[in-house]
């Protein structure tokens, strides 16, 4: 495990925001009968954990600025650290009652993610990285699965919800070609367990466009410090900015990118 303040730092604040989530997720079952309910229950609880991951780094890391969900930038008196927060990745699978989702956080320093934390409060599952110092699960290291081909492969990937439907089509056509070529796709729900996926070797590769910042931040350096590769769907270096990202081993990665160009 990484013992860096830093990375202790970002831990005491994942858990802390988790808990109350946790809690929260015990309420959602209660509120399925009303359609407004859950929905706003759902809000409240990202913004309160948003707001405790807030407090905790602002107070341990006094000036840094802040790119969150639900609140936006917050520009700090040091321009050259940033936090990535998404207090709940996964909300859909939150307000179903499915425990599929995480508290992601991830800072950023002088353009490069140095640290992520992705934390499952349903699961108690954490899984962290810093850069030059490995990434782990639950206190053990993780590395990205050794399969060679997309055939015997488990690849994830992210559906548009309604609200994207400006992806609806061109989705639908990486599909048919993933399809053809890879032996189990899956979708998980939540970006950040989708890369924690890859990093631990759980799955194999993972796609998604349309995706935000704070969702995959931490993720990315998860995955890289896992000797894996990471690169938006044209192979650079900008998933933040274009809002897309191809991940996986270098060989399962360099394949998906390739079928997905191709579509």
């Amino acid at each position: 495990m990484i013992r860096s303040a830093l990375m202790n730092v970002m831990t005491t604040a994942a858990i802390k925001a988790g808990r109350g989530l946790k809690r929260d997720l015990g309420e959602v079952e209660n509120l399925q009968v009303s359609v407004k309910g859950p929905g706003d229950f759902v809000t409240a609880a990202d913004r309160r954990a948003e707001k405790t991951l807030f407090e905790e780094l602002s107070r341990a890391r006094p000036g840094y600025s802040f790119l969150m969900e639900e609140s936006g930038a917050v520009e700090g008196s040091d321009k050259t650290h940033t936090w990535h927060i998404d207090p709940l990745d996964g909300t859909a699978n939150f307000l179903h009652g499915i425990p599929i989702f995480a508290v992601s956080v991830a800072l950023e320093r002088e353009g490069q993610i140095v640290a992520g934390v992705v934390y499952n409060p349903a699961t108690d599952d954490m899984y962290v990285a810093e850069k030059g110092q490995g990434a782990f699960f639950n206190n053990r290291r993780m590395r990205v699965a050794a399969r060679r081909t997309l055939a015997e492969s488990m690849v994830a990937c992210g559906i548009p919800p309604l609200a994207g439907v400006a992806h609806h089509a061109r989705f639908q056509t990486e599909l048919a070609a993933a399809m053809a070529k890879i032996g189990n796709i899956r979708r998980l729900g939540a970006a950040a367990i989708d890369l924690a996926m890859v990093a631990s070797g759980r799955c194999d590769g993972y796609w998604e466009r349309g995706i935000k910042p704070w969702d995959i931040a931490a993720g990315i350096i998860l995955v890289r410090e896992a000797g894996g590769f990471v690169t938006d769907l044209s192979g650079g270096a900008d998933m933040l900015s274009k809002s897309e990202i191809c991940a996986g081993n270098e060989a399962i990665q360099r394949q998906l990118l390739d079928v997905l160009r191709k579509a």
